[in-house]
């Protein structure tokens, strides 16, 4: 097992907590849908979520596969990595909060989800671009990763900070499409994206 391999088996495994709880929630809230509505909201955060996980999966097997295994680099892994665990638990009900309406619990914690995830994606941000400077066109790295989390920003901090449901719909639906337009591109030209993904996208 390499250095690499060794840092990812437990960045990984966190990060997989994430998604473990994300699809309990959902699989909770759609055995109770009966007695407690729904809705859309807090399946389309989720939703978003889920995919911000698998975003920064890959990204972290982009950008640190040839980084030198460090203690530092384990411990900040696990900070980013339960930030996102935080994130996921926040976004469904457990049993005992006896919440008789989804969307309540929605904007109780919509708020607090979505500023942990860009906190979890500066961090990112900041590895990325500090790991990539010790390379060739680092520097281009730094810019095209700033212009991506811009983009992300945009998008996802007016959704984090409104009480508006069809802004926040807006917000969620664009970068939702935005993700699974990458993803279609990934499959249908792995190649290409690859090479982009080590540009920094």
């Amino acid at each position: 097992m390499s250095a690499f391999e060794f840092f990812f088996s437990f960045y990984g495994l966190v990060l997989g907590l994430s998604v473990a709880v994300l699809a309990t929630g959902a699989a909770r809230a759609f055995k109770h849908r009966k007695t407690i509505p729904i809705g859309w909201k807090t399946p389309l955060l989720a939703a978003f979520a889920a995919l911000d996980v698998a975003t920064f999966w890959d990204a972290a097997w982009t950008n640190f596969s040839t980084a030198p295994y460090s203690y530092g680099l384990l411990i900040a892994g696990l900070m980013v990595a339960t930030i996102y665990f935080i994130a996921a638990s926040l976004i469904f009900p457990e049993p005992d909060d006896a919440v008789q309406d989804l969307d309540a619990h929605f904007w109780a914690n919509k708020r607090a989800v979505m500023l942990l995830l860009i906190l979890a994606n500066l961090l990112m941000l900041a590895g990325a671009v500090w790991v990539n400077m010790a390379k060739g066109g680092g520097m281009q790295v730094a810019v095209s990763y700033a212009v991506n989390l811009a983009i992300y920003l945009v998008l996802i901090l007016p959704a984090a900070l409104t009480r508006r449901a069809w802004l926040f719909a807006l917000a969620m639906g664009l970068h939702i499409l935005l993700y699974l337009y990458l993803a279609g591109l990934s499959i249908a030209n792995p190649a290409a994206m690859a090479a982009a993904s080590v540009g920094g996208s």
